[in-house]
């Protein structure tokens, strides 16, 4: 673990090239992906990071299928989720730079407990444009 986090200093986890839901249908392979990400979860909450970067090819098909999105959105609530403050403050204008309905990041959203934010930036395998 690493020292205890400092109000100057910003933690950030980066994870590349996830790949969630490679190989779904071996039945000795198709839990690794999700065990690594998980367990880069685990690492980033044991750390208090400020936020999880991840930097491209989240998923292994631009269209995963429900069940590897469902097993996503099981561990993003388990890990995410949470009463721990984040103390990370986004000073540009989010409805501008964050392409939401919304208009704001959703840790700052009083409806949710979010205290292990995600920023993801989109890979060649999960291209927002869907090819």
């Amino acid at each position: 673990m690493l020292s205890p986090p400092d109000k100057d200093t910003i933690r950030i986890c980066v994870a590349t090239d996830n790949h969630l839901g490679f190989r779904i249908d071996d039945p000795i392979l198709k839990d690794d992906a999700f065990v690594t990400f998980e367990e880069i979860l685990t690492i980033a909450k044991k750390n208090q990071v400020d936020f999880l970067l991840l930097g491209g090819d989240l998923f292994h098909r631009n269209k995963p299928c429900r069940a590897t999105e469902h097993r996503t959105f099981e561990l993003f609530r388990k890990y995410c989720c949470g009463d721990r403050p984040v103390e990370l403050k986004i000073h540009s204008r989010q409805k501008v730079n964050f392409h939401s309905n919304f208009g704001r990041v959703n840790y700052e959203d009083p409806n949710f407990n979010i205290s292990l934010p995600v920023f993801a930036v989109h890979g060649n395998h999960d291209d927002p444009t869907g090819e």
